[in-house]
């Protein structure tokens, strides 16, 4: 009687049917990964031949200029379309004149990728926080990052490195206006084939720690609660979207991703556009942390949180995970 019974409570639907394999369960794999969807973050420093590692992120370091033609073969071996250049210069002042030097840092890094690979996508950020002796994203009067002054230097940055031959410039600074001044000034110039890229909805974030060593971008006073959205506004992210896009931004993107999932699916249900999520340094350092203690494996949990953040709607990752990740998943075949 008890096996009469088991049986007429067989569920007709088995959904572990196509568990059952690996082959099946690729078969009817909703999300999948591959290396089109990253792109890669770089950190340019100053000198001849140098690598510097980032001590709160094992495997990240800054390179310097003649150090990126190596880096940007490799990583278009991996079939990595991007990268994402940061500088970070030795010398600062208050109103980040090196930013849009076109010798900087940055024009530089960009030639020479572009020499190397010429088909490489260059990404450059524009920001001054790693060019000011403050750390502020901006010109600070009274004690207060000025907006409107910090609009002109944003544009003659994103100018300088579309000059240099960037293909997408990426306004993080936050001011309002930022996407606007930067592509009129593009247009201006002529660059009107340039992309924007923007920070639209970047939050004020207790997980950029890591990242701020990188590029030595801290704050020297106060915070940025002042210009990076407050954690908590979910419907006031989707209105910095929407205001980039009137504005001209190409692509949006969320930053953080993994604390904000759920962010990046209302932009991804509310837009169309292309929308890319941050995978940003303290969530990479919080994952090698706990791989090296041993209480994580550290390539089934990235490969993981970079699943989840392509299924919450993300067209593309930035995340120092790539060249790792692309290496797992030519593994995984």
């Amino acid at each position: 009687m008890t096996q009469i019974a088991s049986r007429n409570l067989a569920p007709a639907d088995r959904l572990r049917r196509l568990r059952r394999t690996p082959t099946l369960r690729r078969l009817v794999q909703e999300t999948t990964l591959s290396s089109k969807d990253f792109i890669y973050p770089l950190f340019v420093c100053p000198g001849v031949d140098r690598e510097e590692p980032v001590p709160s992120m094992p495997g990240v370091s800054r390179l310097s200029v003649d150090r990126l033609e190596r880096e940007a073969e490799t990583l278009a071996g991996l079939g990595i379309p991007a990268v994402l250049l940061f500088g970070v210069p030795e010398e600062k002042d208050p109103y980040a004149r090196h930013a849009y030097a076109s010798d900087g840092l940055v024009p530089q890094a960009v030639r020479r990728i572009k020499g190397a690979v010429p088909d490489l996508v260059v990404m450059t950020d524009i920001c001054v926080c790693s060019y000011t002796d403050h750390g502020h994203c901006g010109v600070v009067r009274n004690g207060t990052v000025d907006n409107d002054e910090t609009l002109g230097i944003l544009a003659r940055m994103a100018v300088a490195h579309a000059e240099a031959g960037a293909d997408i410039v990426a306004p993080s600074a936050m001011m309002d206006g930022q996407v606007q001044a930067i592509r009129d000034a593009l247009d201006k110039e002529g660059f009107t084939q340039v992309a924007i890229m923007g920070y639209s909805a970047k939050f004020a974030s207790a997980f950029y720690g890591p990242f701020r060593e990188a590029a030595d971008s801290a704050p020297q006073f106060g915070d940025r609660r002042s210009y990076q959205m407050d954690p908590p506004n979910a419907r006031e992210a989707l209105r910095e979207i929407e205001r980039d896009i009137a504005q001209g931004a190409d692509m949006v993107m969320v930053k953080p991703a993994l604390a904000y999932l759920d962010i990046i699916r209302r932009a991804r249900e509310r837009f169309d556009h292309p929308l890319g999520a941050y995978n940003v340094s303290g969530e990479y350092a919080m994952l090698k942390a706990a791989a090296q203690r041993g209480w994580l494996n550290e390539r089934l949990a990235v490969l993981e949180v970079l699943t989840a953040i392509k299924r919450a709607g993300a067209d593309f990752i930035l995340t120092y995970f790539a060249k790792d990740a692309v290496r797992w998943l030519r593994e995984e075949g």
